[in-house]
């Protein structure tokens, strides 16, 4: 398998979960009073059979009208028509903003010949409990598409790819793991956003259920120390992938 990070940015939200650009170089953290800063990284891994991105993003352009995920999809050496599968952990516009794109006043899937792999549960609680997590206009246009591929519980798109409902963050929060060639790759969505996550325990005010995810953090992490997952953290602040270690009663994090 190869795998590629898609850094698409650093970012401000406040309470209208609005995203913001913000570069630590140029702008001041207290000029954004009450916000969250988070860094937003989706993925890109091809494999025998299939080339995937992981979560899509927030969908924002670069000053020449680009996709930053298409630009850096570019630089990876594929072109966006070449993406057969967008696996979503779920549907918060961080995750989901980048899975449609506009350009002169029309809206297009930003990955036209891909399957978009979502969980039945997590897009129907888009639409029944309104949120400004959600943006359920662009959900509007990919259901149009007839691109969507709903999946429910637990269980495996294909011989590669296999899939589990976790809650935690939100409701029907899910997480993928792909195994190709003998090498796994774990995607822990906004369960296990950043490595730094292992390394101390806590519940976060931002989740639907954190001690559901504190609780899933401790059990993905042994896992991914016993069986020599590489895990792939969307909010990573600078180790966007990373092995585990546990030593029975610590996690380490290790070099990918």
């Amino acid at each position: 398998m190869k795998v590629f990070p898609l850094y698409e940015g650093s970012y401000s939200v406040d309470s209208s979960k609005k995203f913001l650009p913000f570069d630590p170089s140029i702008h001041n953290p207290k000029d954004r009073p009450a916000s969250l800063f988070v860094y937003v990284q989706p993925f890109l891994v091809e494999t025998a059979n299939n080339l995937i991105v992981i979560d899509a993003g927030l969908g924002f352009k670069k000053e020449s009208g680009e996709l930053v995920i298409h630009d850096n999809i570019r630089k990876a050496g594929y072109a966006p028509e070449d993406v057969n599968l967008v696996l979503m952990s779920h549907l918060h516009y961080d995750h989901s903003g980048g899975m449609i794109y506009e350009r002169d006043g029309n809206y297009q899937l930003s990955f036209p010949n891909a399957e978009y792999v979502i969980n039945r549960g997590e897009w129907e609680a888009a639409y029944s409990h309104p949120s400004k997590s959600y943006r359920t206009e662009i959900f509007d246009i990919v259901q149009r598409s007839g691109s969507i591929h709903f999946i429910e519980g637990n269980g495996k798109l294909n011989e590669q790819i296999s899939y589990e409902v976790t809650g935690g963050h939100c409701e029907y929060h899910q997480v993928f793991l792909l195994e190709d060639g003998g090498e796994k790759v774990f995607f822990g969505g906004d369960v296990l956003p950043e490595p730094e996550q292992l390394l101390r325990r806590f519940k976060a005010k931002y989740d639907f259920d954190g001690a559901r995810s504190m609780e899933l953090r401790e059990v993905f992490g042994k896992q991914a120390a016993e069986q020599n997952w590489l895990c792939l953290f969307y909010h990573a602040k600078s180790q966007a992938m990373a092995r585990v270690g546990y030593d029975g009663e610590a996690f380490k994090i290790l070099e990918a």
